[in-house]
């Protein structure tokens, strides 16, 4: 038998609502309580072998676009895009060739004998099939502008054409500067993503990042797995990347820097200093570099309860939660990477917020939006951000939800990210109003604010951030959390599969949060702010 969320839990959770929130007060009174019966029904055929993984420009893609959008529509949500649910998002996949490829590096006059694969790995970033190069390479530290910081790696050198050759993370905290670069945490400027998009604005021909495991916070089989062989997706329309991105391990950075006549470690002791400058190498990327590549079209689906102000209808909170995962591969055994967790949790939670949410408007409108391609690089979010279905100047937060809690109810909620805006102080709030407490931060060390969707709402200038789960829980602390601890090796797997015994109480708590929240924001008297100096509230007063 299929467990329910107790009846006696839903009156405490409408008591404690009710206390927390009095009726003057405008906030979360009347905000409707989710149903568990219909977030498992929704999670069980998302994560489904008939979807076939949701992988995207897959079969399975099609099918969930197709269930989504009729059970926005089914759920009593107004289409966000004009007459219909659908947005297009329009995007190419990339493979690199690397044997029909002549690329290679020269350094002192001499090719170096680098193995694709083992030694480094690139593909093109513009999505083109053909380059040709002869490109001269420079040395730029990490790669990084930072006002806030005064840390400018490129110094107001012309960069144009040239490889730029750079470390990932960020510069490294000291006993004087204990906080520079959020100390132990990573800053967006760490990312590799942001790397790539410096070096584009810079209108660089492309970028080789120095992987370490320290410094990526992960293995050289990571970037392996991630790019060679594999089909990479960016953005077909818009704004493109360097015509070449890629790696290199350190082993082959050594021998390319000493090829050069440099000292690699010599630089990037030099590089952590604001007065570092990009050293220019006696070495070049030269010949031809070919790939595969096509188009394919997904769709993120969003759905809207028009607000009940005459005035603040005009302003909108989106819930978002990807609906894709990595589809199926393989010819023999399990080939479907179900991604029940990850992330039919948070589109299945979605579908039972919204029925709810439908139940009583909110004063500000509430868009409930399924993006595609997470997995691919948030593309989905970012197609979003770019093109957006409200404006947003009008956008009041997004609140995302992705990797929900499968094993049970806490006393804690995770809101890290929240810190940065106004949604902190609300998170409290509405966690108060559940009996529970926000979870300790923790420095974000590998940079998890910004690689779910919600960061590129905020890149944007919206306040967001994305749920986590809690890890206080309130029945078999310890054998809750070892489950937990053990969905990492079924992460990304296919073995992350709907298992019927779950006690879906945690995961509806959740959404619930999540829910109460967002008509906070939707009720409240204005629209949430950025912490006064966050580098994301700029574009905000931008808009």
């Amino acid at each position: 038998m299929q467990k329910m969320t107790p009846s006696f839990a839903a009156t405490a959770l409408a008591l404690g609502l009710a206390l927390a929130f009095p009726a003057h007060a405008g906030s979360a009174t009347s905000a409707p309580l989710l149903q568990e019966a219909p977030l498992r029904a929704h999670l069980a055929f998302l994560s489904n072998d008939v979807l076939e993984g949701r992988g995207t420009g897959q079969r399975g893609a099609d099918l969930t676009v197709a269930y989504l959008e009729t059970q926005a529509l089914a759920a009593g949500l107004k289409p966000a895009n004009g007459d219909s649910y659908r947005q297009s998002v329009k995007i190419a996949g990339v493979v690199g060739l690397p044997d029909q490829s002549s690329l290679h590096l020269t350094a002192g006059g001499q090719p170096l004998a680098l193995a694709y694969g083992q030694d480094w790995v690139w593909a093109p970033g513009d999505a083109q099939a053909t380059h040709a190069f002869n490109a001269p390479l420079v040395f730029v530290g990490y790669g990084a502008t930072a006002p806030e910081e005064g840390w400018d790696d490129y110094k107001g050198q012309d960069m144009t054409g040239k490889l730029l050759v750079m470390m990932v993370n960020d510069p490294q905290p000291t006993a004087e500067q204990p906080n520079r670069f959020a100390g132990k945490g990573l800053t967006y400027y760490g990312r590799w993503t942001y790397k790539f998009e410096e070096a584009k604005r810079r209108g660089a021909a492309g970028v080789l990042l120095i992987h370490t495991d320290a410094s990526a916070t992960y293995g050289w089989s990571v970037v392996q797995h991630s790019w060679a062989g594999v089909e990479r997706f960016q953005l077909a329309e818009g704004a493109h990347g360097t015509a070449l991105q890629g790696w290199l391990t350190d082993a082959s950075a050594r021998a390319l820097f000493k090829a050069a006549g440099q000292d690699l470690d010599q630089l990037r002791a030099a590089a952590e200093r604001k007065d570092f400058q990009p050293v220019a190498l006696n070495a070049s990327l030269d010949g031809d570099m070919q790939a595969a590549v096509r188009k394919v079209e997904q769709f993120n689906i969003a759905g809207v309860v028009p607000g009940s102000d005459p005035k603040l209808k005009d302003e909108v909170v989106i819930y978002s939660a990807h609906w894709d995962h990595l589809g199926k591969h393989g010819d023999s055994g399990d080939t479907i990477y179900n991604g029940a967790v990850d992330n039919a949790s948070g589109s299945a939670a979605l579908l039972a917020m919204a029925k709810a949410a439908v139940q009583a408007p909110a004063k500000r409108s509430q868009m409930f939006l399924w993006v595609a391609a997470e997995e691919q690089g948030l593309l989905g979010s970012e197609a979003y951000a770019v093109a957006p279905l409200w404006p947003l100047a009008k956008t009041a937060a997004n609140l995302n939800l992705d990797s929900l809690n499968f094993v049970g109810q806490t006393r804690d909620i995770g809101a890290q990210g929240s810190e940065r805006t106004e949604l902190g102080r609300l998170a409290a709030m509405a966690a108060k109003g559940m009996g529970m407490h926000i979870a300790e931060t923790e420095p974000d060390l590998i940079g998890g604010y910004f690689r779910s969707d919600h960061f590129n709402f905020a890149k944007a200038g919206v306040p967001a951030f994305s749920i986590d789960a809690g890890r206080e829980f309130i029945h078999d602390p310890a054998g809750s959390r070892a489950k937990v601890d053990a969905y990492q090796q079924r992460y990304h797997q296919v073995t992350d599969e709907y298992d019927p015994s779950w006690d879906l109480s945690g995961m509806t708590q959740q959404a619930q949060f999540t829910l109460n929240l967002g008509r906070l924001v939707a009720n409240g008297p204005k629209m949430p702010a950025w912490r006064s100096g966050d580098a994301f509230g700029k574009a905000r007063a931008a808009n």
